[in-house]
């Protein structure tokens, strides 16, 4: 059984991503205290109550903004693709053997 000796260098690509759990959890809080200046700015119907009016208007505040960081993540993705860099790495040998 013959093993290939592993070459000592290689080229790897580096891309630097955004992450997406940070545009959801910023977009979501934005979301949160955008929907709450809104509802906040009327009057809400005394029979219905302000608690309610907030989750209920939450729904899409919080959906609309998430749905918009997904959109900028994507875009901020996509030109993340195109700046790649390449670098050169080499293996440093075993000091056990």
């Amino acid at each position: 059984m013959a093993t290939e000796k592993p070459r000592r260098e290689q080229t790897v690509t580096i891309r630097r991503s955004p992450r997406l759990a940070a545009f959801v959890v910023v977009f979501g809080v934005l979301g949160f205290v955008g929907t709450l200046v809104v509802t906040g700015l009327f009057q809400a119907d005394p029979s219905i109550g302000f608690v309610a009016l907030f989750a209920y208007f939450s729904l899409y505040g919080i959906s609309g903004s998430i749905a918009v960081g997904i959109v900028l993540w994507l875009i901020m993705d996509m030109r993340s693709k195109r700046r790649l860099t390449e670098a050169v790495m080499a293996r440093e040998p075993d000091a056990r053997s």
